[in-house]
């Protein structure tokens, strides 16, 4: 009798399939399997079975980028199609300082700033000191007895120094950096004729085998085993190869990842020198307290194995090429700048109207909500070399679309201590939501559904909700200047009424009218579109406005698109350090999208969760005589607070 139904990996069925199949043969006919020896000798074969059918289906599961659970096989398969995993990543700041060399004797032209340990984070930060350092001297010259070391950028970490000797005599030689946690965007290798040699070559990291040829000094990077790193160099055909007893120097640094992000107070710690009359000096005197431009930020965790698994593939399909949105959104997370949390893409001919030959990228960085502008520019030109010729990328900045939510919560009063014991435990569940990965990202859907039910099952005293959403942008003013202004909200607007008031704004001042005014709209008999007016009202909760400017704007429902006319604003909010004008309306599909470069907030901060007894469910008012209702449609306030 064959072995059948072998395909499981339970102890007990294999045991039970060993021990049917002996039961089959003729010689084993009058044993007892269960009271003999040779239950133990089941035991021994179903015990080897068992851990062999295992290891080979563990085995089987390495083998595939899919898969594979074990860092060092992830990776190892990621490499044979080309992608090298991002390593950790240093926290970056810059300093500034000065040294009064007025009591420096000789006097010294320049000074110089060694490589090396440059600051120390002052006192603790996190329970943890940091050491900050740079990788080249740093000269500047003194000037009235002032040498200025301005916006200098430091890398939090340990500078480490590994040399080699090539040899053609060793065939399996290999050049690997023994440290975990090198940042490999911070690797120096140089390499000289020998050992005692004076002059050296700098070589550069290369990632592909494009635009190099037999004498290009370049090297290569890849990830080994335990998170350490290996370098090798050309072969005399792409890259310049190693000659017999050429000496090789890597310096590198060790550093914590985004442990040292937010580091902003330093002190100095490094070494100062100058050179006169073929003699150097070393200074300690004379030299400045730091001052911080930038705070210590870009810091990151060595690249997790489901990132890897995600964007290696995506990589291999590229081609290294950038031709669709996709392969912008793979590219420049994965290759040029990984500080992306996330990203969109979209091109010019989906835009109203159309800009044929561009394609506009948003991204929304880990750190900060705004690119700088220089960052902007490293990106775009970085892009070149993967850019199809005649497409010109533009880099938008982040535009977030506020969600509020005004909800009327219905609870019973028998299961909970009070109604503000209730808001504050739905507000805790909505701000959770509000963080979640579902709505901080690009192309996100805000869940109307799924965010009541959050509200309903925050506790076991609430019975039911009422909840409207308005979508709020931020427009930015310039102020004292005519400008024309167009904010778009990427989702239908719903019309409340046709005599108008179904927008909001905040107050804002302009040319010629002394009091504050607010912006709203009236419909057209198409119900499409509609123009702008300006008015006034006595208090922020009157409902007798007056409308002092007409035909200011124009607004696009079925888009979402609100248009002013060019103005002068005066002044307007204040908030983060710029005028704005706040502009809200109600969507017309609760289920609001961020659409292209939008970035979807639920904003709980400007959000409502009043709490109303419900009498029925409490037995207060079996007879719902006093119950207290509350619309879903109401408009509330024609202007925002």
């Amino acid at each position: 009798m064959p072995l059948v139904n072998f395909s499981n990996l339970d102890f007990a069925q294999v045991k039970t399939t060993l021990r049917d199949y002996l039961q089959a043969n003729s010689n084993f006919t009058d044993y007892d399997f269960e009271g003999s020896n040779l239950s133990s000798i089941l035991d021994v074969l179903a015990y080897n079975t068992y851990i062999t059918s295992y290891n080979a289906n563990m085995v089987t599961n390495e083998v595939f980028i899919d898969s594979a659970t074990l860092r060092e096989n992830v990776v190892s398969l990621a490499r044979n199609i080309g992608y090298t995993p991002r390593s950790r990543t240093s926290a970056t700041a810059t300093v500034n300082f000065f040294v009064n060399t007025d009591a420096i004797t000789p006097s010294p032209a320049s000074l110089t700033l060694k490589k090396g340990p440059v600051a120390r984070t002052q006192g603790s930060f996190g329970n943890q000191s940091f050491v900050f350092c740079i990788l080249e001297d740093i000269s500047v010259p003194v000037y009235d007895g002032i040498a200025s070391f301005d916006d200098i950028p430091i890398s939090q970490g340990t500078i480490l120094t590994n040399t080699f000797t090539y040899s053609r005599r060793n065939p399996d030689q290999r050049f690997i950096l023994p440290n975990v946690g090198i940042d490999t965007n911070l690797i120096t290798v140089t390499v000289k004729a020998n050992q005692s040699a004076t002059a050296s070559v700098k070589y550069s990291a290369q990632d592909s085998l494009f635009d190099i040829d037999s004498n290009s000094k370049v090297y290569f990077l890849q990830e080994i085993e335990d998170e350490r790193y290996e370098i090798f160099f050309g072969d005399g055909i792409f890259g310049k190869a190693l000659e017999e007893g050429n000496f090789v120097t890597v310096d590198y640094i060790v550093c914590d990842g985004d442990s040292a992000n937010g580091v902003n107070s330093f002190a100095f710690a490094g070494k100062l020198s100058y050179n006169r009359n073929s003699l150097g000096y070393n200074v300690t005197t004379g030299i400045s307290l730091l001052t911080t431009s930038t705070i210590a930020a870009g810091g990151e965790e060595i690249e997790a194995v489901e990132s890897v698994k995600k964007f290696a593939p995506r990589i291999y399909a590229s081609q290294n090429r950038a031709v669709s949105a996709n392969d912008y959104e793979t590219l420049i997370p994965a290759k040029i700048y990984p500080e992306t949390e996330s990203i969109t893409v979209f091109g010019g001919e989906d835009l109203v109207p159309p800009q044929y030959g561009k394609v506009f990228i948003s991204i929304k960085p880990r750190s900060g909500d705004f690119l700088p502008n220089l960052m902007k520019e490293n990106i775009k030109m970085k892009l070149k070399k993967y850019a199809v010729a005649g497409i010109v990328p533009e880099i938008l900045d982040l535009k977030y679309l506020y969600l509020e939510a005004d909800s009327k919560i219905y609870y019973n009063s028998n299961l909970a201590p009070n109604g503000a014991y209730v808001s504050s435990v739905v507000q805790a569940n909505a701000l959770k939501y509000a963080e979640s990965t579902e709505l901080n990202k690009y192309g996100a859907r805000f869940k109307y559904s799924k965010f009541l039910k959050i509200i309903d099952d925050s506790n076991d005293s609430v019975t039911s909700n009422i909840t409207t959403i308005q979508m709020r942008r931020d427009l930015r003013v310039v102020l004292n200047s005519a400008a024309e202004y167009q904010v778009g909200f990427g989702n239908q607007f719903h019309i409340k009424s046709m005599n108008g008031y179904n927008i909001k704004s905040s107050a804002f001042s302009i040319s010629g009218i002394t009091e504050s005014v607010y912006i709203s709209d009236v419909p057209n008999t198409n119900r499409t579109s509609g123009s702008l007016f300006f008015f006034t009202v006595p208090s922020v909760n009157s409902t007798t406005p007056t409308i002092i400017r007409r035909n200011v704007g124009t607004i696009d429902y079925e888009n979402g698109i609100v248009t002013l006319n060019p103005i002068v604003i005066e002044s307007g909010k204040f908030k983060d350090g710029q005028s704005i004008i706040e502009i809200s309306a109600c969507p017309s599909s609760n289920d609001v999208v961020g659409l292209q470069d939008l970035y979807l907030q639920l904003d709980i901060s400007t959000s409502n969760f009043e709490t109303i007894v419900d009498e029925i469910s409490s037995g207060l008012d079996p007879a719902a005589s006093n119950y207290v209702v509350t619309s879903s449609y109401s408009n509330g306030a024609l202007v925002r607070a």
